[in-house]
C-alpha cells in the first residue's frame, strides 16, 4: 500500500510543477520497483500441474506470489491468490499507460458448452445491461460509482474445437461521461473441473492491442493431460451449473469478490491508473447479481409455501365445516322425540 500512496502523491502533484527534476523522480521510482520483480519467459507450469502457459511473444511473465503482492501491495485491492500475470516486455506494475493479464483459475465443474450456437448475443447484452443497472442503487448505497454496460467492445466468440473463449466489455464507471471507458476483455479456457481465466484490464484505447495478442494468449495456454476438457468423467466429475450463455453474463464474478473495497479509493489520480480498480466494481456487478437471483428465488419459494398452506388451510376448513354439518344431519333428533321429552318435563313441573 505504501508504494501506490507514494505514486498517487506523485501524479496529483505533477500537474502543478512542471519541474524537470520531479518528472525525472517518478521514472526512478517506476523504473526502481518495475526492476524489482523477476520475470519468467519459456514454458511455465501453472498450479502444481494443472496447466501450462508458454509465454508469448511480446510479453513476460511474473509468478504467482510477486502477483499477488502487486494486487495487494501495490495496487491497493485486498488479499488474493493470483496464479500469474502477463504483462507487456515494455512495461511493468508501476506503469499507468499499459495493460496486464491476471490469471487465475476457477473449479465450478464442467461446463456444457451445447447452449453456445443458440446464444443470441444482442439479447444477452441487453439483459446484462438491464442487470447491471437494476444494482446500480445497492452499489451507491455501499459508497461505490455506478456502472454502465456500453456493449460489446468485442462480440463474445467460442471456438468450440478447442473449447476457448474470449469477449470484451466497455464500461463507464460514474454518472459523468469522461471521455476514456475503460476496457474488460475476457478470456476463458475451459477444462475438465473447471476454467482458467485470463483477465486483461485498461482503457478503450487499448482494445486493437490486446485484441491483436489474443490469438497468440489463446494458444499459450493448455490444460494438462487428465485435466484437459476432453478428460471430462460424466461418472465422477461435477457439472457446473450454468453453460457459456452463464459464464459471459458473469454469473460467476462473484469470485472475484475480492476485489471489494477499493473503489473509494484517492478520487484524484489519472485515468491510467484508475483502470486497474475499475475490476472492483465488474467484481460487484457480478456479486450483487448473485445476491439478487439468491434472494428473488428465496422469496419465490416463500411466497410458494405460503400460497400452499392456504391452500391446505382452505381445505381444512371447508372439511371441519363439512363434518360439523354431516354430524349435526347424523345426531339431530327427530322432532317428535323432541316434543315428547318437551311434555314429559311440563308433566314433572
Amino acid at each position: 500500500m505504501r508504494k501506490i500512496y507514494i505514486l498517487v502523491f506523485l501524479l496529483c502533484y505533477l500537474p502543478f510543477s512542471s519541474s524537470a527534476a520531479e518528472t525525472d523522480s517518478l521514472k526512478v521510482w517506476r523504473d526502481s520497483v518495475n526492476a524489482s520483480y523477476h520475470y519468467q519467459t519459456g514454458t511455465i507450469v501453472l498450479k502444481e500441474g494443472l496447466a501450462k502457459i508458454t509465454v508469448p511473444k511480446g510479453y513476460k511473465f511474473l509468478d504467482g506470489r510477486q502477483s499477488s503482492q502487486v494486487l495487494t501491495e501495490l495496487w491497493g485491492n485486498p488479499p488474493s491468490e493470483s496464479m500469474g500475470m502477463l504483462f507487456p516486455v515494455a512495461a511493468g506494475p508501476a506503469d499507468a499507460d499499459t495493460w496486464a493479464i491476471d490469471v487465475t483459475y476457477s473449479e465450478d465443474g464442467y461446463i456444457k458448452d451445447d447452449d453456445a450456437k443458440d446464444i443470441d448475443y444482442d439479447e444477452l447484452l441487453e439483459e446484462m445491461q438491464a442487470d447491471t443497472e437494476s444494482e446500480n442503487e445497492a452499489r451507491e448505497a455501499e459508497g461505490y460509482q455506478p456502472v454502465k454496460l456500453i456493449g460489446w467492445a468485442v462480440p463474445p466468440f467460442y471456438d468450440a474445437a478447442a473449447h476457448k473463449l474470449h469477449w470484451a466489455k466497455e464500461l463507464q464507471f460514474g454518472e459523468e461521461q469522461t471521455g476514456v471507458n475503460t476496457l474488460n476483455y475476457n478470456i476463458r479456457i475451459l477444462g475438465r473441473k473447471g476454467y482458467l481465466q485470463l483477465n486483461a484490464i485498461g482503457d478503450m484505447s487499448m482494445v486493437k492491442g490486446i485484441q491483436a495478442d489474443v490469438p497468440g494468449i489463446l494458444a499459450s495456454v493448455e490444460f494438462n493431460e487428465g485435466n484437459r476438457y476432453a478428460d471430462f468423467d460424466p461418472g465422477v466429475d461435477k457439472v457446473a451449473a450454468y453453460g457459456i450463455g452463464g459464464l459471459i453474463a458473469g454469473k460467476v464474478l462473484a469470485k472475484v469478490g475480492f476485489f471489494a473495497v477499493i473503489a473509494k479509493f484517492f478520487k484524484v489520480i489519472l485515468i491510467g491508473a484508475l483502470k486497474f480498480w475499475k475490476l472492483i466494481a465488474l467484481a460487484i456487478v457480478g456479486l450483487f447479481s448473485g445476491i439478487k437471483r439468491f434472494f428473488g428465488k428465496k422469496r419465490q419459494e416463500a411466497a410458494s409455501e405460503e400460497q400452499d398452506l392456504e391452500a391446505v388451510s382452505m381445505v381444512q376448513d371447508t372439511s371441519y365445516e363439512d363434518e360439523v354439518s354431516v354430524l349435526e344431519e347424523t345426531y339431530s333428533p327427530p322432532v317428535a322425540e323432541v316434543e315428547s321429552v318437551e311434555k314429559s318435563t311440563s308433566d314433572v313441573k
